[in-house]
């Protein structure tokens, strides 16, 4: 079970983190700002709902550590990553052993390539996201 009074004093860590005021960490959640000073003043515990905007807007905020106190603030997750060697532009236009040049992709090209399936899997479902949170799912 949370302890609501730990809860509140690593809310307003957060809060305090960011340079926020409590209206403006309300605005940026997407919570109304009485949520928040309810929730600060104990009166109110937070709901799960909460809890997840916070943590979607805040990606440095660890679930764990702000229910339990158990864990980083702010947590980097790539800390603990040894970052991928950069490349420069010079390297990227390298000719290659047969001649022609190696074009390597950019994150946005990585971003939109499509792995193709295995010759033997079948499409089971076809979904698109919106920006919006919206979706549509297509079966064939």
């Amino acid at each position: 079970m949370i302890n609501s009074a730990e809860f509140t004093g690593r809310l307003q860590k957060v809060i305090d983190y960011y340079n926020e005021s409590a209206s403006s960490f309300a605005e940026k959640i997407g919570v109304q700002r009485s949520s928040i000073s309810h929730i600060l003043s104990g009166r109110n515990k937070p709901s799960l709902d909460f809890v997840m905007k916070v943590l979607n807007s805040y990606p440095e905020v660890e679930l764990y550590w702000l229910l339990n106190g158990k864990g980083n603030f702010p947590h980097h997750p790539l800390d603990n990553q040894t970052p991928p060697p950069k490349i420069s532009e010079a390297q990227k236009k390298l000719p290659s052993e047969n001649g022609n040049q190696i074009s390597i992709p950019t994150e946005a090209e990585k971003e939109n390539q499509i792995t193709p399936p295995p010759s033997d899997s079948e499409i089971e479902k076809i979904v698109i996201f919106y920006k919006n949170g919206t979706f549509k799912s297509y079966k064939p």
